[in-house]
C-alpha cells in the first residue's frame, strides 16, 4: 500500500494562489491514478483534480478548471497541485488520494481510494 503526505496549505488572500504537494512512499510502482479531494467544513468531501501515473492524463473538477493544474513528478514520487486565482469558496481540508487497478480512475473520482493522506488546510481570504 502506498502512503500519501501532504505539504503547502495555508493562508492566501482571494485572489492568491498555493502550491500543494503530495509526496508517495511505500509501494509506489504500479498504475496508479492520484488525485485530490477536499473537504469544506460542514460539506461532504469533493473530487478536485486527478492524474494517471503514466502518461500523466489528467481531469478536473468544473469548479477548478482553469484555474488548478493538476502534476507529478516520477522520480520524486511526488504530486502537486497548483492553485491560482483562489476564491474564499476553495476554502478547505484538502487531502490527496491514489487508487490501482482497472477503472482506477472513475473509482477514484467517484471517492473510492487505496490511501489517503492525512489533509491540509488552505484557507482563502475575502
Amino acid at each position: 500500500q502506498v502512503q500519501l503526505v501532504e505539504s503547502g496549505g495555508g493562508l492566501v488572500q482571494a485572489g492568491g494562489s498555493l502550491r500543494l504537494s503530495c509526496a508517495a512512499s511505500g509501494r509506489t510502482y504500479g498504475t496508479y491514478v492520484m488525485g485530490w479531494f477536499r473537504q469544506a467544513p460542514g460539506k461532504e468531501r469533493e473530487f478536485v483534480a486527478a492524474i494517471s501515473w503514466i502518461g500523466g492524463s489528467t481531469h478536473y473538477a468544473d469548479s477548478v478548471k482553469g484555474r488548478f493544474t493538476i502534476s507529478r513528478d516520477n522520480a520524486k514520487n511526488t504530486m502537486y497541485l497548483q492553485m491560482n486565482s483562489l476564491k474564499p469558496a476553495d476554502t478547505a481540508v484538502y487531502y490527496c488520494a491514489a487508487k490501482l487497478g482497472t477503472s482506477a480512475l472513475v473509482l477514484l473520482m467517484r471517492g473510492s481510494s487505496d490511501s489517503w493522506g492525512q489533509g491540509t488546510q488552505v484557507t482563502v481570504s475575502s
